[in-house]
């Protein structure tokens, strides 16, 4: 089984990229979706976040209130330090448990979509690396036309991460989402071709 990670920068169009791999082929796993299940109510994650950022991070229902939590850990990288530590190992645990499964099923090539594949450590669990990436005029343009920001809060987010052209150059394939929808296909059509003649090669 082929694990291969897939990350970039924030608004540069990871999902839309993850949808074509999985169109193809493709097993994919979303960490996004791991992230959320660890922190509903009473999950250990959530209790420890509640102990370190209070109360005022909750909705009425008690689930976390994302945008009150993101307002906070994007302002103070301290305390994005602090979440990420109470919630990356669960994270890192449910994906092991999900390759085991896929592994037991006999997957041939599975897709992990994950935002801070390096920043959180998570190269050493995947094979090989697919970075998307675009300009920040494109990622800055994508997260103000889908999220209620202003400006400085956008550049904020992008600034948050590892900066793109490390990513980059640590990357094993590469992806351009700053073209036509066509191109970037046509960009994962030939990543997918080289994926399926490593790890079905004899």
């Amino acid at each position: 089984m082929l694990i291969v990670g897939l990350t970039g920068g924030i608004a540069t169009g990871k999902s839309t990229v993850a949808d074509i791999f999985e169109e193809l082929g493709a097993y994919r796993i979303d960490t996004d979706r791991l992230a959320r299940f660890v922190v509903e109510p009473h999950q250990p994650a959530w209790e420890a976040i509640v102990r370190s950022f209070g109360t005022d991070v909750l909705a009425a229902s008690g689930s976390l209130d994302r945008k009150k939590l993101a307002a906070i850990i994007f302002a103070e990288p301290e305390k994005r330090e602090i979440l990420n530590k109470l919630t990356h190992p669960a994270v890192r645990a449910l994906l092991r448990e999900e390759l085991a499964c896929a592994r037991e099923r006999g997957v041939g090539i599975v897709l992990v979509e994950i935002p801070l594949l390096y920043e959180a450590g998570f190269d050493c669990e995947v094979e090989y690396v697919i970075v998307v990436k675009a300009t920040e005029e494109t990622q800055l343009s994508r997260l103000l036309s889908r999220e209620i920001l202003s400006e400085e809060a956008a550049r904020l987010r992008i600034e948050a991460q590892m900066p793109l052209q490390e990513k980059v150059a640590r990357a094993d394939y590469l992806i351009d989402n700053d073209g036509s929808p066509a191109e970037t296909r046509e960009q994962v059509e030939k990543v997918w071709r080289l994926l399926r003649q490593e790890c079905f090669h004899d």
